[in-house]
């Protein structure tokens, strides 16, 4: 009886603990995981539909290790930014959050060497962009904090395409344009996930795009998106009337953050811009699929 109850609390323990690492990378499925995944798994021919499953793993994974370290970085700044984070909560404790930091790395690199060299390597790239991120707080500045997160947002897709194909596939010209238009899109618009955080990133000193420049940024929006949704429309070459809907997707998003310069409205425009960027995601399948 002592053994079966010692087990279940075991159990619940485990629960509990995913839970909380589950909650460090909350933040991020809408904006990296879920588009990364599903770019991912669309781009090219999937061997198994159970490779699906270890691409998000190893996405999910990985986002984990860089969330980990950014947020045990300095906590003292989600206290006054981001309370519903694990530590701001006091859902676990910092030193025990940076204990599973460290053993997520070597977790990482094992279970990407499995997969092979390549994916291993966009491991490694990931490992490193993450130090240069954290350790060198390199963050504070919106131009460093942007170049590095898209480069990584490159070794997430680069290793997600090779679990995707399980070695079955070389990589074509078509997935090597893809990741770095999309790498290009995420650096040149990820300001669209500081909006919201302006008040709180104000507080702490960091220097984001909405901060340092925050009309243009705005405008920026307005204008980008469109710009980039007309580029994606040329270059995987769709047809009128869905190259039609999706420049007027680009617009009606960048026009929220003009639109509605508010918290609460540019939560809401997040969320659409990640929808827009998970269209972004899909439109190298069109190709294929309409061309090919």
């Amino acid at each position: 009886m002592l053994s079966q109850i010692s087990l279940l609390e075991f159990l619940k323990f485990l629960r509990n603990r995913l839970w909380i690492l589950v909650l460090f990378t909350q933040d991020d499925f809408k904006t990296t995981i879920i588009p990364t995944t599903l770019f991912s798994v669309v781009i090219g021919p999937i061997c198994h539909p159970s490779c699906a499953f270890h691409v998000f793993t190893w996405i999910w994974l990985h986002m984990l290790q860089f969330t980990l370290a950014n947020q045990t970085q300095d906590p003292s700044e989600d206290e006054k930014n981001k309370k519903t984070r694990p530590l701001p909560a006091h859902l676990i404790s910092l030193r025990e959050a940076i204990i599973y930091r460290w053993l997520v790395v070597p977790t990482c690199l094992i279970f990407s060497a499995w997969y092979g060299s390549k994916v291993l390597f966009a491991s490694i790239s990931i490992a490193c962009l993450t130090i240069l991120y954290n350790e060198l707080y390199l963050h504070r500045q919106w131009v460093a904090k942007n170049v590095l997160t898209a480069c990584g947002y490159a070794a997430f897709e680069f290793g997600g395409v090779w679990i995707a194909r399980c070695h079955s596939y070389e990589i074509d010209h078509v997935t090597t344009l893809a990741i770095v238009i999309n790498a290009a899109v995420f650096a040149t618009t990820l300001q669209a996930q500081d909006f919201k955080d302006v008040e709180g990133d104000r507080l702490i000193g960091r220097k984001t795009l909405p901060i340092v420049f925050p009309l243009l940024s705005r405008m920026f929006m307005l204008i980008g998106l469109p710009l980039w949704s007309l580029f994606l429309v040329r270059v995987w070459g769709m047809d009128v009337i869905c190259g039609s809907l999706f420049v007027c997707c680009g617009l009606l998003t960048g026009a929220r953050f003009v639109i509605y310069p508010s918290v609460s409205g540019d939560k809401v425009s997040c969320i659409v811009y990640s929808m827009w960027f998970s269209l972004v995601h899909l439109l190298p399948t069109y190709w294929r699929y309409a061309h090919n």
